[in-house]
């Protein structure tokens, strides 16, 4: 099992976090959220609304202004741009708008892509064979180049490949957005199946509130404009 197993430790906290552009009043203003383990959160709002800001903080790929982003009780805060990409290797999965999948390269080895950042991951390449056969890849489209593959079979990949390390945090930036409602709703119950099985706490933006239903807890990126307390 992953680091992330001790029970006690949330999977995320976010403390008096303040974002703003330059010269321009806060994005958003979150003063208190934590979410448990296994928690799943929804984040809505309308396209300019600083979704995918909110997503670029928590995955470290923007620091820190004010306030403080803890994962799996990691503070991130004083944390260098080299270590934040450590510890978004090791404790956080991504499952992007588009995808990202390498085209020339094969299945198995767009899903292994994470090993090559995260420090150690046990039995990497057992681990990817599971998880593809899990999501329903057959065996023999692992040595297939990802550009071969349906938009259905890409989804899964990308889910396997953020869930490979076991990671504390999934962030999921949009993926259905291109989705009509059967293709929408059978990507969303095997990324959380999948996501529950690791003990993955999963955090989705979307516009769509359809997808609420879904999720433990839903957030209101206009409330955050605001400072509202999410909850």
């Amino acid at each position: 099992m992953s680091e992330h197993t001790d029970l006690k430790i949330p999977a995320l906290e976010l403390k008096s976090l303040v974002f703003s552009w330059p010269d321009q009043a806060p994005l958003f203003n979150i003063p208190q959220l934590k979410l448990a383990q296994g928690q799943h959160l929804f984040i809505y709002g309308s396209s300019g609304s600083g979704k995918t800001t909110l997503l670029n903080l928590l995955a470290g790929i923007y620091p820190c202004q004010r306030g403080d982003i803890v994962i799996a009780g990691q503070s991130m805060t004083a944390l260098s741009a080299a270590k934040r990409d450590q510890l978004r290797a090791s404790s956080i999965g991504v499952v992007f708008q588009q995808l990202n999948l390498i085209p020339y390269l094969t299945v198995l080895q767009n899903v292994l892509l994470v090993s090559a950042f995260a420090k150690k991951i046990p039995q990497a390449e057992q681990r990817a064979r599971y998880l593809l056969q899990k999501l329903g890849l057959e065996q023999q489209l692992w040595q297939a180049p990802a550009n071969r593959l349906s938009v259905g079979q890409q989804q899964r990949v990308a889910i396997a490949r953020a869930l490979l390390s076991q990671p504390a945090l999934l962030i999921a930036d949009e993926p259905t957005s291109a989705l009509d409602h059967k293709h929408r709703d059978s990507f969303m119950q095997l990324m959380l199946s999948e996501a529950e099985l690791c003990g993955t706490t999963v955090i989705f933006v979307s516009h769509d509130p359809a997808l609420r239903s879904y999720f433990h807890f839903e957030l209101d990126m206009e409330q955050l404009h605001q400072g509202v307390q999410p909850c």
